[in-house]
């Protein structure tokens, strides 16, 4: 088995110096109010023998939701003239007025250990990786669990090495066709066939020297990881290469995969007045710009243009630099969101201007533990057991409505609209309940979320925030 043989370059950086932070607030253009062209019927064709009655339209195919049927009419959509300021609208209140709309579905995982990342593989399968290193495949329709075996290092990891953290990242390639996540040893990058989730490589002893935290892809077949080492590891991932060298190992019916090495591991630069903290916890690649976002424990925000190597373009000090763990990115907006201990600060970065603004999650000093963007709307999970709605153009959160009376319309209350998740399940047998149990019910942490759109579902899971205490939660609202 010939591993895939590319450079490994590693480059000194400065210290870092701050740079000025905006305080404007990122723009926010409402949409258009055009009304949509009409075009007058035709008449019947002339033959002779008369008048004849047009030719019967072909009926239009049906979508499976609202969503997913404006989606198909966006700007740019192949075959269509664009999308008029009257379906923006609507498309935009389809996006506001799901949340309102989903209900509850527990489902049962066992006793696996906070599910840390998830992402949909189709319509009814969600693959999530744990805090118990654990990697598995769950049906939303049938709560089935399948787990899937884990790549091992060709080297055993040194005896010295403290405990595993689990995995923290799971993402897909554009075309579906590849997973990238984590391996048996925290510190390695390893990678799955879609749809089989067959191994097919491992990049180990020459990528990170610590746990991987955060994974994108910027291509098909480029990936990026960045590690609390400090580094970024930019990674090249041709199926090709490895299919000749493995296919002689089929015949044993055993997993095989290669092993590879990063074409470029990118230190991240070290603020001066704290250098051991420098450790990557997220990471977020703009397709559109070609640029790579991260977000470290010292409380920086780096960012780099990404061509054929990664050149740093700038780095930003944050507002509130404690807990800095997710990161998001809006493509239509070109907004950043990280979320920290008890805010999520927006950052827009067009055109050289740095612009940050923040708002307050105000759940407790819980956190904020997962984001996500889709459309004008960043869906915030808390380490409280909320999910939270922020509307980015109206710079609001939703807000609850009631109606007072059956005929009466919804009207807002002034409260935050929020969905809280259920119990999932807790270990009782942990010692540390006897003093957590004093406080009452214990919330789960949200640490992961991911939507299916064309579906209209949305997966949550997560568990107790307690690092010493063991337990799950997942659910699928639609």
């Amino acid at each position: 088995m010939a591993p895939q043989q590319t450079g490994n370059k590693k480059r000194e950086e400065p210290a870092l110096q701050e740079s000025a932070e905006g305080s404007s607030s990122p723009s926010s253009s409402s949409p258009g109010s055009s009304s949509p062209s009409s075009s007058s019927p035709g008449s019947a064709a002339v033959h002779v023998d008369g008048p004849q009655p047009p030719k019967k339209p072909k009926r239009m195919v049906v979508r499976r939701s609202l969503v997913d049927y404006l989606k198909g009419r966006e700007v740019g959509a192949q075959g269509l003239a664009g999308l008029s300021g009257f379906d923006s609208e609507l498309c935009g209140f389809a996006v506001r007025k799901l949340p309102e709309l989903l209900r509850e579905r527990e489902l049962s995982l066992g006793t696996i250990d906070k599910v840390f990342a998830s992402q949909w593989l189709n319509a009814r399968q969600v693959v999530c990786g744990t805090r118990c290193n654990t990697l598995f495949v769950v049906d939303v329709q049938s709560s089935h669990v399948t787990r899937i075996p884990l790549m091992r290092d060709r080297q055993p990891p040194p005896a010295h090495n403290p405990p595993g953290c689990g995995i923290h990242a799971i993402h897909l390639n554009p075309s579906k066709t590849l997973l990238a996540t984590g391996g048996e040893n925290p510190n390695s990058l390893a990678i799955y066939r879609l749809p089989t989730l067959d191994p097919l490589c491992l990049g180990d002893r020459h990528g990170h020297k610590d746990w991987i935290f955060a994974i994108d892809w910027m291509s098909d077949t480029v990936v990026v990881s960045g590690s609390r080492d400090g580094t970024l590891g930019i990674w090249k991932i041709d199926p090709d290469v490895f299919r000749s060298s493995l296919a002689w190992h089929s015949d044993a019916g055993l997993p095989v995969y290669a092993h590879i090495r990063p074409v470029e591991v990118e230190d991240v630069p070290r603020a001066s007045t704290n250098p051991g903290n420098c450790k990557v916890r997220a990471v977020a690649f703009s397709a559109k710009r070609q640029e790579l976002g991260a977000v470290t424990m010292d409380g920086y925000f780096h960012l780099w243009k990404a061509q054929n190597t990664l050149s740093r373009l700038l780095s930003i000090r944050l507002p509130y630099c404690r807990e800095n763990v997710c990161l998001t990115y809006c493509d239509e907006l070109s907004l950043y969101a990280v979320g920290s201990q008890s805010h999520v600060s927006f950052l827009d970065l067009r055109q050289g201007h740095q612009s940050i603004r923040h708002l307050c999650s105000r759940e407790g000093g819980t956190g904020v533990r997962s984001l996500s963007f889709y459309e004008h709307i960043v869906t915030v999970g808390t380490g409280h057991g909320s999910l939270l709605f922020y509307d980015v153009r109206a710079q609001k959160f939703l807000e609850e409505k009631v109606s007072d009376s059956q005929h009466s319309s919804p009207r807002p209350t002034g409260r935050r609209f929020r969905l809280i998740c259920g119990r999932g399940w807790l270990n009782q047998d942990d010692l540390q309940m006897n003093y957590f149990g004093a406080f009452g019910d214990l919330p789960n942490a949200l640490y992961t979320h991911c939507y299916n759109w064309p579906e209209m579902k949305l997966f949550v899971a997560g568990g107790p925030l307690p690092s010493s205490l063991r337990g799950n939660y997942a659910g699928l609202w639609s």
